[in-house]
């Protein structure tokens, strides 16, 4: 037997006690979803680590790895070489298999695991065996238990003998889906798309909502945000990508309403409909890109009057976040580049000169009460073109 394997550790999802098994499960599925188009996979489960063996030849191993980096839920994951419980077969695998890795170290070390009792050496035994081997191959290494710059790691579990050196680090957080549905409001910038990330990681389902008003706002401004929606799906999975037409809202606000209340009223409204296209799709909360004091509608005045229409959670993982920590995510996910091309959204159309940003809410009620927008939310939703988005398919 010799085969190639991904041994998965599964991190936050190993402290869930009883609902363990319903965690696991949505991550196998999120797994096998993000390897589909690689060809087939079987996902199994022993002795607190999840195996990913391909079903069949020619597999690329290398996209393999690349697209399990961006599950969320698996902590860290290791390729492994699986071959049979025999001392010398393992010695003579090990050597092989480090052909790639040990020549480009100074210092390594060998630990040894053996789940399988049955073994004929125990532990340390396995360690000065396969230790002294990889000496005789490699013999410019040295051994060094403390900071080596390669750990090898024999594996003595039920179904055979597991060799494996790197441990490659995961996207961390939970399995999305885990933790129900909601709807992020994404813009064209660099913020939004960084909140998207950061609450899929904790297990949300995501749907996007993003408000168009041409001829203000360009084709090429749509695609932009559609692009960023592609990318945060390479960690979030599909997304359901809600488009709605706002111009004739805009110019009401602009027509009806003090210029300094301008961009409140506007989010005001957005909150509204994105309320509603939650309520139609049985979304739980929203997302915001939201850093509180980043600009004038995020104020903690501004922010407490926009969500005063709000009856479900809004969700603002960057409220405590400065601009160089959220850009650092944004370019760690690949969505930097892309927000910061010239193409300016709808909340730039309009922008009054001075913004209020200390707001009376009371005073923003009643201006935003000289005019009745219901018609127009109603006709904004009733129009909202909704895409899927997915970079898998």
């Amino acid at each position: 037997m010799q085969k190639e394997v991904i041994m998965i550790k599964n991190g936050e999802i190993a402290l869930k006690g009883l609902n363990r098994k319903s965690f696991e499960d949505v991550l196998v599925k999120n797994i096998k979803w993000r390897l589909k188009t690689l060809g087939k996979f079987s996902v199994t489960r022993a002795q607190s680590t999840m195996y990913i063996e391909p079903s069949e030849d020619g597999i690329d191993f290398e996209e393999a790895v690349e697209r399990l980096q961006k599950v969320f839920g698996i902590a860290a994951f290791t390729r492994a070489l699986v071959v049979d419980k025999d001392v010398d077969t393992i010695k003579q695998q090990a050597v092989n298999y480090m052909k790639d890795t040990l020549p480009y170290a100074k210092t390594f070390k060998v630990t040894a695991k053996r789940a399988d009792k049955k073994f004929p050496l125990q532990s340390p035994e396995i360690q000065r065996e396969i230790g002294g081997v990889l000496l005789q191959a490699y013999p410019h290494l040295k051994v060094d238990v403390h900071n080596p710059e390669v750990t090898v790691t024999i594996e003595i579990r039920d179904f055979g003998a597991y060799i494996h050196a790197e441990q490659i680090k995961g996207a961390g957080g939970m399995p999305v889906g885990t933790s129900g549905k909601a709807l992020v409001m994404i813009s064209g910038g660099i913020d939004s798309p960084v909140a998207a990330y950061m609450m899929a990681k904790r297990g949300l389902q995501l749907h996007a909502i993003h408000f168009v008003s041409p001829p203000y706002t360009s084709d090429r401004a749509l695609q932009k945000v559609e692009t960023l929606c592609e990318k945060v799906s390479e960690y979030a999975g599909k997304i359901n990508f809600h488009i709605v037409p706002f111009t004739k809202i805009q110019e009401a606000i602009r027509d009806n309403c003090p210029e300094e209340l301008f961009t409140i009223i506007m989010r005001r409204l957005m909150m509204e409909i994105s309320m509603r296209v939650a309520e139609e799709n049985d979304l739980k909360a929203l997302i915001t890109g939201e850093s509180l004091g980043q600009v004038a509608s995020q104020t903690i005045g501004a922010i407490a009057t926009t969500d005063d229409v709000c009856t479900i959670p809004v969700f603002r993982p960057l409220i405590g976040m400065d601009k160089n920590e959220i850009v650092e995510i944004s370019r760690k996910i690949d969505t930097f580049e892309t927000s910061i091309l010239p193409y300016e959204d709808c909340c730039t159309v309009f922008t009054p000169k001075h913004p209020k940003t200390k707001p009376d809410l009371q005073t923003v009620r009643d201006a935003q009460a000289q005019f009745d927008f219901s018609q127009l939310i109603d006709e904004a939703i009733r129009d909202t073109e909704v895409k899927v988005i997915r970079t898998l398919s």
